[in-house]
């Protein structure tokens, strides 16, 4: 009870200052809520609540494993309230921090199926709220073209508003999450907004270095020219896979590159990303791991066989505005599957397409229609790991007799109330979880509340 009071406080202290801050934004007449014109504001507050429930029935399920999904009626709860401050140190500078406040767990702590049912549930889960800092970082633009336009930018979290140098080098160092700037797209990323499943809203296969919350530390430049973008960086590892202490020392790291294209397509904008990703690190070999539980008569762990080694991967990313309100999406990634997963999730290979439909249409244009479907892969030798009993970060059922791909859609309708705050139901139906087709299907419900300022 104690934990729900905390959270309750917290959701309503972030709502009435959103309704106090919405309110003065509306008012034409309140100048206190906009710079002297012509000066640029030397920092910014806002802040979030977000809380998810998720649960879903009985289904069948002759065995279970040590990283299976339970076949009784489950329901989880995870609640997040975070702060973003940013404070502006020179032309084009600022330092962003963001505190936050979390508690709760995904279904079974997080386990079960490759494509997890909610951005919002980390590996580590906890029942009393607990504060954390994901990010603290600096950035810096420098415009490019001396002569260049410029387009102002508008205020948000880790955004002070300033007028943007159209053609740009940006700089980012700090703790971030990579999917800040590497693999976005405007219909399908942010779990608080958007759709849930982790395999939609990322590439699957895109085994991004981060920590079990999903953040690292890091440093990237983008550079923005007419219609394209080349962005790269350099992030740490975990000190072991999927672990809560990152290598500070990057003796573990991941590169990643990505080409973005901006384009028209008949008169609606659309972009096209290509992405590619080497994780150098501490890891095991599947066959290696095999290899060890035939010679000793034992279960193979991957743990037990990690050594110095790389893992690359690719990813495409297209989102595209069709009018009317309708956008749509898709993505593909592939990776090495011969190592074990390092950080994200067992995909090796994963294909995502779907819609997003403004309400226009029924006179709520503030409200959105998101529909999607994902399949999800193994590699062979993940497959024989899986078979032979191997656990891994999200999965394992302790057998795979009769693998199948992991095959799930995924339906939300968000309800905006007064621009402030959000209410989304969501619906998410996963055959063969874990690629298990002895197992499931599986119907996940989901309600989500979100306030913002």
């Amino acid at each position: 009870m104690k934990k729900k009071t905390v959270l309750l406080q917290l959701a309503l202290a972030v709502t009435t200052l959103a309704l106090v801050s919405r309110t003065r934004a509306a008012d034409p007449a309140d100048t206190t809520a906009l710079p002297p014109a012509g000066e640029a504001p030397s920092w910014n507050l806002h802040g979030q609540f977000t809380a998810v429930s998720q649960f879903h029935p009985a289904f069948h399920s002759p065995y279970i494993g040590a990283n299976s999904l339970s076949p009784g009626f489950a329901e989880k709860e995870t609640a997040d309230v975070t702060l973003f401050g940013g404070y502006r140190l020179w032309s084009g500078a600022a330092v962003y921090a963001d505190p936050e406040i979390d508690q709760g767990f995904g279904l079974d702590d997080t386990l079960g199926v490759a494509g997890f049912t909610s951005g919002e549930a980390y590996k580590v889960g906890a029942r009393n709220p607990y504060f954390r800092l994901p990010r603290a970082f600096v950035r810096q633009v420098i415009g490019t073209e001396p002569a260049g336009t410029s387009t102002q930018a508008a205020d948000g979290p880790n955004q002070i508003a300033d007028a943007v140098p159209d053609e740009n080098l940006t700089l980012t160092v700090g703790k971030f999450g990579v999917g800040d700037l590497f693999d976005t797209n405007i219909y399908a990323h942010d779990p608080r907004a958007d759709f849930l499943n982790w395999s939609i809203i990322d590439g699957g296969a895109f085994d991004y270095a981060a920590d079990a919350w999903g953040l690292t530390y890091g440093a990237a430049a983008e550079w923005t020219h007419s219609w394209w973008t080349l962005r790269g960086g350099v992030f740490a590892l975990s000190k072991v896979p999927n672990g809560k202490d990152i290598d500070w020392q990057f003796r573990q790291f991941s590169l990643i590159g990505e080409f973005e294209e901006r384009h028209g397509l008949l008169g609606h904008a659309g972009t096209v990303k290509t992405l590619v990703f080497v994780n150098h690190g501490h890891m095991g070999s599947y066959a290696d791991a095999l290899r060890l539980g035939v010679e000793t008569a034992s279960i193979p762990d991957t743990a037990l066989v990690r050594r110095t080694a790389s893992r690359p991967g690719v990813a495409v990313n297209i989102a595209q505005d069709v009018g009317s309100g309708w956008g749509a999406f898709a993505r593909a990634s592939l990776n090495d599957g011969s190592e074990e997963a390092f950080e994200f999730t067992e995909i090796n290979k994963s294909i995502a397409a779907g819609l997003s439909v403004k309400g226009d249409a029924w006179r709520r244009a503030d409200d959105t229609l998101g529909m999607a479907a994902v399949v999800n892969g193994l590699s062979s030798a993940a497959r024989s790991y899986f078979a032979a009993g191997g656990i891994g970060i999200l999965i394992g059922d302790g057998r795979l007799p009769d693998y199948g791909y992991e095959k799930i859609v995924e339906s939300y309708y968000c309800l905006r109330l007064a621009g402030h705050f959000a209410l989304t139901g969501d619906v998410q139906f996963v055959a063969n979880p874990a690629y298990n087709r002895d197992r499931g299907p599986v119907t996940v419900l989901g309600l989500r509340v979100h306030a913002e300022f």
